[in-house]
């Protein structure tokens, strides 16, 4: 494993303190299904299986281990998350956060898992100008609505996709009933996230991520919901993406 020099405190796109030092103070708890990343750890399997299916169709894989042979970079990978289940089905994966911490936790759970994973304490900018080597698989996921220029920062992560290769982003829609759900609901009755975890005004919409990733070279296809069912305490896909949703890109060329 190996770490990057940590991005220089100046105007990244990929950096807004707040939000580093919000997630650095918590950093040792995402592996903690019952801590503030509970909700995540619920949602995490439905999200894991749309990327699986999303990569294996396009690619045209399938076995035990599909990705064999594939690239990703799970830009803001967190404590690794999903990271770690892209390495377990084959994949040569580099996970980058802004936070350090986040990295640490990262490497020394991947560590404890016998796998190897290229964690980089880093940001998107940083891989550009040292000139990486474009991915197959990009995967942006509850990144973007915490980073300080969305549509830059999308832009800068679609020049890290190899041609014919996919972005796969996930997020959170800013509407009324996001608001009303996903922060006052979620984070302010129920307690299942911290006060505060979620920003209305930096909330991304759909559009706003097609029109950046399309400056980028990307054709993207339609968002698809995911919901959560308060009865069986349950994600799944849906048709309502008026909260949670998903979005693939290919990059054109």
């Amino acid at each position: 494993m190996t770490a990057a020099t940590g991005p220089e405190t100046l105007a990244r796109p990929s950096i807004d303190p707040e939000e580093v030092e919000k997630f650095s103070r918590i950093a040792a708890e995402w592996w903690d299904p019952d801590s503030k990343f509970k909700p995540l750890h619920k949602f995490n399997p439905v999200r894991l299986g749309f990327i699986r299916d999303a990569i294996c169709d396009h690619f045209g894989l399938s076995g035990e281990r599909p990705f064999e042979g594939l690239r990703i970079l799970d830009i803001g990978c967190g404590g690794g998350l999903a990271s770690e289940p892209m390495a377990r089905l084959g994949a040569s994966v580099t996970g980058v956060d802004a936070a350090e911490a986040n990295i640490k936790t990262a490497s020394v759970h991947a560590e404890e898992q016998d796998l190897d994973i290229d964690y980089r304490h880093g940001v998107a900018e940083q891989l550009i100008e040292i000139g990486e080597k474009p991915f197959d698989v990009v995967l942006n996921l509850e990144v973007m609505e915490h980073v300080a220029n969305p549509h830059t920062f999308l832009v800068d992560c679609a020049q890290l996709v190899r041609p014919g290769g996919l972005m796969i982003c996930a997020t959170i829609n800013r509407t009324s009933k996001a608001f009303a759900l996903a922060i006052v609901g979620a984070e302010w009755v129920m307690g299942w996230l911290p006060r505060g975890t979620h920003r209305f005004h930096k909330l991304v919409q759909p559009r706003q991520i097609i029109a950046a990733l399309r400056e980028g070279g990307m054709q993207p296809d339609q968002p698809v919901g995911v919901s959560y069912n308060p009865l069986n305490d349950q994600w799944s896909m849906s048709g309502d993406t008026d909260v949670n949703y998903m979005l693939i890109a290919k990059k054109v060329g």
